[in-house]
């Protein structure tokens, strides 16, 4: 009788991922989108109760969000990001507020810093999509001293981003073996991404509010700006690109607390503050 062959774990080709991934968020104009997120990097910077003088690096972060909030408290930042159009988003924003801030193009995954250099490191729904989560948090955990605090916000698995992302792979599957973004929104991985280095652990879900004309105008939005939502359709033959467009709108009715005909959607994320040892 032969010998049954244990099942194999599948190579997966990281490098073509985040290549496809670099593609998509380049295209459309997330700034667009995530300017309407603003209050989620102003309440992390409350949450890691930021001091003036602090060094921080805020990690794909996009149009600066989390870094214009760190700026506004007089921190010296940092902002990073591997898609060059996003960071002169955030250096627009900073120019019109007059805020000192040193954007810079980097690879979450491969930071071009020295050990422990800063005294805070975060990231708002960023890093949460790198393709190699284990090399991105060890790179956040590197970089931040001693004592220092990585700030955090992910969205939840079950969040309304959640189950949009949770539809476009029902038409566009993710690669064998490439982790979801959203375990980034569960207290299960962040222990197994950082549990070694966590002095304290603090963790707080909360709510941020999609509003809108109504779900078609969201996903006329998202559709146009938001890169990966952008890749998806495109990716899909006519019919398929309708069957989407429903489905994403019937999300977003499923979500939608508002009874005056707009949007009003919820999204659960996790708002996370790590003391590293």
């Amino acid at each position: 009788m032969s010998a049954v062959s244990a099942p194999t774990t599948p190579v997966v080709d990281l490098a073509t991922v985040k290549n496809k991934q670099h593609l998509a968020w380049s295209s459309g104009d997330y700034a667009v989108i995530g300017t309407t997120l603003q209050i989620v990097g102003e309440t992390l910077c409350e949450a890691l109760d930021l001091r003036a003088g602090e060094h921080v690096l805020d990690v794909a972060a996009g149009n600066g969000n989390a870094t214009l909030a760190a700026a506004r408290r007089w921190c010296d930042v940092i902002s990073t990001d591997y898609v060059p159009a996003l960071l002169e988003r955030g250096r627009s924003r900073a120019s019109a507020e007059a805020l000192q801030v040193r954007f810079e193009q980097a690879d979450a995954e491969n930071l071009p810093y020295a050990d422990q250099r800063f005294d805070v490191v975060l990231s708002t729904f960023g890093v949460m999509f790198t393709p190699d989560q284990d090399k991105a948090a060890a790179e956040m955990l590197r970089t931040c001293k001693a004592g220092g605090r990585i700030g955090l916000a992910n969205w939840t698995p079950d969040s309304f981003v959640g189950e949009l992302f949770a539809t476009m792979r029902k038409y566009l599957p993710t690669p064998n073996g490439v982790k979801s973004p959203l375990l980034w929104g569960t207290q299960a991985r962040l222990q197994e991404l950082f549990g070694e280095y966590i002095d304290t652990l603090e963790i707080e879900r909360k709510q941020f509010v999609f509003r809108y004309h109504n779900a078609t105008h969201l996903l006329e939005v998202f559709r146009t700006f938001y890169g990966p939502m952008h890749k998806s359709f495109a990716a899909l033959d006519a019919a398929k690109q309708e069957a989407l467009a429903a489905d994403l709108i019937a999300v977003a009715d499923k979500f939608n607390r508002a009874t005056d005909g707009t949007l009003v959607a919820p999204s659960e994320y996790l708002e996370v503050v790590i003391r590293r040892r």
